[in-house]
């Protein structure tokens, strides 16, 4: 109680941050530096050539492949949310970020975070319609279910980051020194004069609902998937069943097994330098992998991206192709 009250005392009104970084290691700040700058190159080009491929080669004018685009969108945007800040301030002595830019990026980053899971709940979704009603998924999917799913999504983890991002100005702070290399909700819960009660009983209701129910709807999916496989006769069949989802359940791992790891804990189970090493997992290694892991386990990707290189290497430009059927049948 005596060191709360101390605190309370002397606390004072935050302006800006001071972002301690990835590491307080002055002598590997260079090495940083160049291994988190060439995997955020790797990952914008990655994701770059997919986002192109997916929506201009007519042979992948279909509604997963629009989820994937959709994907790979949000993958360089939450890079770049985080990334260019954290390169510049692993080389510079001025790692001061301002209190409204602070909330900025947390707004963005909660809101593109979140919409990554509903991406790949709705990419669930596809596949299961695909594998167990095969004959009805034209009916059922279509161009106009993708944009309204997309739109909606963006709508729900808007609201939902805004109201992160309300809370948290209505927090009073102790100090600005925060222990991450950009502002998440975590540090900064961590470095509220008094325990933010509120804010964490909103963590684990309004976002477990908003974050947490599209794994479990995920889950529910691949549950379908698993009883129609079981029931399949063909080995083709069985053998394109389970690489069309392989890929998918890959970066559900990787995407879930981070936001776990991270957010869905007790504040007094938070270990801020290990969490700095997680977020660094998800922000730039993750966004990094998941164009790799689709498109070297996926034959029309693959064959896409031939295409691709050999228009640019015949006619040293890129000309669309024209969408096939509308652009929406499978």
């Amino acid at each position: 109680y005596r060191s709360c009250v101390m605190a309370t005392r002397n606390k004072t009104e935050v302006t800006e941050f001071f972002l301690l970084g990835l590491s307080s290691w002055t002598e590997m700040q260079p090495v940083i530096f160049g291994i988190v700058l060439a995997m955020y190159l790797v990952s914008l080009m990655g994701n770059s050539l997919l986002v192109i491929v997916a929506l201009s080669d007519p042979k992948l004018q279909t509604p997963m492949y629009f989820l994937l685009s959709q994907l790979s969108f949000i993958d360089m945007f939450l890079t770049t949310i985080t990334v260019p800040q954290m390169l510049v301030h692993t080389l510079s002595v001025n790692r001061i970020i301002s209190f409204n830019c602070c909330l900025i990026q947390l707004f963005f980053f909660m809101a593109v975070g979140s919409m990554e899971g509903h991406l790949l709940a709705a990419m669930a979704y596809d596949r299961c319609v695909a594998i167990c009603d095969p004959l009805r998924y034209s009916a059922i999917i279509s161009r106009h279910l993708c944009l309204r799913i997309t739109l909606t999504s963006w709508v729900v983890v808007s609201l939902n980051s805004l109201l992160y991002s309300v809370l948290v100005t209505r927090l009073t702070f102790c100090g600005n020194q925060l222990t991450h290399f950009f502002c998440d909700i975590t540090p900064l819960l961590k470095l509220s004069c008094t325990r933010p009660v509120v804010n964490e009983m909103l963590i684990f209701t309004e976002g477990v609902a908003v974050v947490v129910s599209p794994f479990f709807f995920i889950l529910g999916s691949y549950a379908r998937i698993g009883v129609a496989i079981a029931h399949m006769h063909s080995v083709a069949a069985l053998r394109k069943a389970l690489s069309t989802c392989s890929s998918h359940i890959l970066v559900v791992l990787l995407l879930y097994g981070s936001v776990i790891r991270m957010y869905l804990r007790p504040s007094s189970n938070y270990d801020l330098e290990q969490d700095r090493q997680v977020a660094i997992f998800y922000t730039v290694v993750t966004p990094m992998l998941n164009p790799l892991i689709y498109s070297l386990r996926n034959q029309e990707v693959k064959g896409a991206l031939r295409r691709l290189f050999k228009k640019l290497c015949i006619s040293g430009n890129f000309q669309p192709g024209s969408q096939v059927n509308g652009g929406w049948q499978n």
